[in-house]
């Protein structure tokens, strides 16, 4: 009979969650490298290193990858000979392990989950309450799995009720474009088929807490072995997703995914569930097992396993731009895949913001800020520590504030606007009716971005937390110009020149 005491297993969670905030997965960064390596898109190549350059500063700085520190997923195999020497409930074990965790002072991690979702959504302020599945299994350990899953990819999941003769490839390969790039690739794809509807979605999220092994199993293929179903699927899968040229960013390329993992279960017969989740550029995870010998011990990677990689801003392949002087004229003259350098005074501010706005101007009161001529940013920043002025800072998925940009551009002052992923057909009416830009960040280079800001200070709803607006002072600031004046999306082009080069998939005409 193995005892697990109440203290050995909260200290574990909490050191298991500070750990995954700033250390990939090595197999992860290794094929992140490969995809690299590879990638001929020289917009996807940018990204890729920027991500990879974000991954060894925040391993070498003990700080978040990305700003958007997730929501805490724990899944749980205790064995049926274990006994609990504790006081409270393994849910309370866990949420006292992840509010430490959280409210490290010497690595503070953002605190994004709301209680009372449909109604006032509060802030719990210490990332509590987790999100723990139970599997009561044979043996005398627990096996212990710590992911932290941020929105813009959980946002992306999907699930449907197939009939049984229905293809799955069919409908992943219609799903995943409508996708988007919300969900920051390239990532993984956890699929889950079978069982019921949440058995199926708790397959895919189950799924990708697996190793990136994808060139095992290409292996195993090439020697003429016999494949299961799944595999052969994986196989087939990441092939025809990569085939449609999304890339990294959705900027158009040739790796979209490092790997599909699948998962399966028994079903009804007049059912095919199937259920599809990805996992974005910062993928974050850790496994270990309690034996009642004391809390877990994690190794940290050594940073020189991450590849030589190196992402500096390049003054020759980009332009400089003044925010403090920028001009609707100016912006007006971006194209369609410029890349800037975004210098001067830039104001921030997403969903809640957005909406207490829109609020404000309904009812004709006055604006705290004066939005005209200025650029805002979509991010939710983690808080600094020690000399920073700012945490991780990276950019949140804009196509969240699409219904707010017609109204931000014709009632602010607002002229150009900085976030992650594509916008949507609304708000590309609004940036081209009102001769604006959209500007894209690399999702899942949070660190590195925060390196550009030089200053920060709340300026408007400090009672909104990370979600507050802020005047930040940046130097360098890497954007790419994704939707110009005319309402040319890079979103849209990019993917369709990379799927038309692949040549495996059809580019469907509109």
């Amino acid at each position: 009979m193995t005892t697990i005491r109440q203290d050995d297993f909260i200290a574990s969670i909490a050191d298991a969650f500070q750990f995954i905030s700033c250390y990939h997965p090595q197999d992860f960064v290794q094929a992140m490298a490969e995809a690299y390596r590879h990638e001929e898109s020289p917009a996807a190549r940018d990204a890729i290193a920027q991500i990879l350059t974000n991954s060894r500063l925040c391993a070498e700085g003990r700080r978040p990858i990305c700003q958007d520190t997730g929501i805490a997923v724990v899944f749980l195999k205790v064995g049926m000979k274990v006994q609990w020497d504790a006081s409270v409930s393994v849910q309370e074990m866990v949420d006292e392990g992840v509010r430490r965790a959280y409210l490290n002072p010497d690595n503070k991690l953002r605190a994004s989950v709301l209680a009372d979702p449909a109604g006032a959504r509060r802030n719990t302020k210490d990332n509590t309450p987790a999100i723990v599945h139970y599997e009561i299994v044979p043996g005398d350990t627990v096996e212990v799995i710590c992911a932290a899953k941020g929105g813009g990819s959980e946002n992306k999941s999907k699930m449907a009720m197939l009939n049984p003769s229905d293809s799955i490839v069919d409908w992943v390969l219609k799903t995943v474009p409508d996708m988007g790039a919300g969900w920051c690739p390239p990532g993984i794809l956890g699929i889950g088929i079978g069982g019921t509807p949440e058995k199926a979605m708790l397959l895919a999220k189950e799924s990708l807490m697996a190793p990136v092994d994808i060139h095992a199993l290409r292996e195993k293929a090439k020697t003429g072995a016999t494949l299961s179903t799944t595999e052969a699927l994986r196989l087939e899968l990441l092939e025809k997703i990569n085939a449609l040229g999304i890339g990294a960013q959705g900027l158009g390329g040739l790796t979209t995914l490092l790997d599909v993992k699948i998962l399966d279960y028994p079903t009804h017969a007049a059912s095919k569930p199937v259920a599809m989740i990805p996992n974005c550029a910062a993928t974050r995870h850790v496994h270990f097992h309690l034996d009642g010998k004391g809390a877990a011990k994690l190794t940290p990677p050594r940073v020189a396993d991450w590849p030589e990689v190196t992402w500096q801003p390049n003054a020759e392949a980009a332009t400089r731009v003044n925010l403090d002087t920028l001009t609707p004229a100016e912006v007006a003259s971006w194209k369609p895949g410029q890349t800037l350098l975004l210098n001067g005074k830039l104001l921030t501010g997403r969903d809640a913001a957005h909406k207490r706005i829109a609020d404000m101007l309904e009812k004709g009161e006055a604006l705290p800020v004066d939005f005209k001529n200025r650029v805002i940013y979509y991010v939710g920043p983690v808080d600094p520590v020690r000399d920073e002025v700012v945490g991780p800072a990276g950019p949140t998925t804009a196509t969240r504030m699409d219904k707010f940009t017609r109204m931000m551009l014709e009632k602010t002052g607002l002229i150009a606007m900085v976030g992650k992923s594509e916008r949507g057909a609304a708000a590309i009416d609004a940036i081209r009716d009102n001769q604006s830009a959209y500007l894209m960040a690399v999702g899942g280079a949070a660190y590195l971005v925060s390196k550009a800001i030089k200053a920060a200070r709340i300026v408007a709803f400090a009672d909104l937390g990370m979600e507050a607006i802020y005047e930040f002072t940046v130097e360098d600031m890497p954007v790419t110009v994704a939707v110009d004046a005319t309402g040319v999306s890079v979103h849209q082009t990019g993917p369709k020149e990379w799927q038309a080069r692949i040549g495996k998939i059809p580019v469907t005409v509109e």
